[in-house]
């Protein structure tokens, strides 16, 4: 990999409202963001996999660590050591536990485009960041491109699968974005200065830490898609959101629709309504067929609050409503939740 020049190893995140693009000729193309807390055992993979990179451009290497109660900011810190021209750290006084995490490294970027990785991720390919910069160059109207990634589950031992479907078009838009997040973070390029300042309501919608950002990013351009698997995305019980239970996902998912639509002036409400919907009514089948129908009525009543105008909404939710209580009724829910205790 190629280094940029000698920057300061004191080197302060831009101001805010400022653009993070610098424009000197020893400048990185690509800054990689890497955020992490409490990866001790994972962070060296994380960090090498972004060493192994074999580019005709210089990078940095940015590491935002939060605090960590284990080892890993002396991890960081002897990378940071052997390579002084190439890594600078952004180091947490206190465990902030939001997402001006990420916005911190989004400020202090001076690449001409910015990689993310999450601490427990890595990439597999020698060449991500190489094609997908070269991707970017061929493709101006895009603000941002990912590549699929192998989603490996170390907490249940489940076979690994792939994080976007198969059928992933090259170039997708915003509106397909709301339907849910098909970009794994540790697959996501952005072009640099876009957005400019984050705004103060994103470090509040953590854990979800990637969606609104693409949604940012994807509001100003098309999202490209590099059809190759180039990276690991790590499902352990030491993550801070894929372990989270799913009855919390959803209640974070719904919470993440409201901000969204409230901090964007309501001007996608239409398409959020949309999306919301079928997200819940996807939840509603999926935990039919498991047999929580407790969890299947939850997710029913959730479309019910906000769903698209018209008549065949309604007729889908009719039917689903009758398949949960046929099946309800056939048999005893197996996963009936016990009462809250009372103090």
């Amino acid at each position: 990999m190629s280094m940029p020049g000698t920057p300061s190893p004191s080197s302060k995140p831009s101001a805010p409202g400022t653009r993070a693009v610098a424009s000197d000729s020893t400048a990185p193309t690509v800054s990689v963001l890497v955020m992490t807390y409490n990866h001790e055992r994972l962070i060296a993979q994380a960090l090498d996999s972004v060493l192994m990179q074999g580019t005709a451009f210089p990078c940095e290497i940015l590491i935002s660590e939060d605090c960590s109660t284990d080892g890993t900011r002396e991890i960081v810190l002897g990378y940071r050591e052997r390579h002084p021209d190439m890594i600078r750290l952004l180091l947490s006084e206190r465990n902030l536990h939001s997402n001006e995490i990420v916005a911190r490294g989004l400020r202090a970027a001076r690449g001409r485009y910015v990689a993310l990785l999450d601490g427990d991720d890595y990439w597999t390919s020698p060449q991500k960041l190489q094609r997908q910069v070269d991707f970017l160059d061929a493709h101006p109207e895009c603000a941002l491109c990912f590549h699929n990634a192998l989603v490996v589950d170390e907490a249940h031992g489940r076979p690994p699968h792939r994080w976007t479907p198969d059928h992933q078009k090259e170039i997708s838009t915003l509106d397909e974005l709301w339907y849910g997040n098909f970009i794994a973070t540790c697959s996501t390029m952005y072009r640099n200065g876009l957005v400019g300042e984050l705004p103060q309501w994103y470090a509040a919608l953590f854990p979800i830490t990637d969606w609104p950002l693409h949604i940012l990013h994807a509001e100003r351009g098309a999202i490209g898609y590099v059809d190759e698997v180039m990276a690991v995305y790590r499902y352990h019980s030491g993550g801070l959101y894929s372990p989270l239970a799913e009855s919390r996902k959803l209640d974070a998912t719904a919470a993440f629709y409201e901000v969204m639509n409230e901090n964007l002036g309501g001007r996608y409400e239409s398409v959020i309504t949309r999306a919301r919907f079928r997200y819940f009514y996807d939840w509603a089948k999926e935990y039919t067929r498991r047999g929580d129908l407790d969890a299947a009525t939850r997710c029913v009543r959730r479309c019910l609050t906000r769903r698209p105008p018209g008549i065949a909404p309604l007729v889908e939710l009719a039917a689903m409503w009758l398949r949960v209580q046929r099946r309800r009724f056939a048999r005893p829910s197996i996963h009936r939740e016990a009462p809250a205790s009372r103090a």
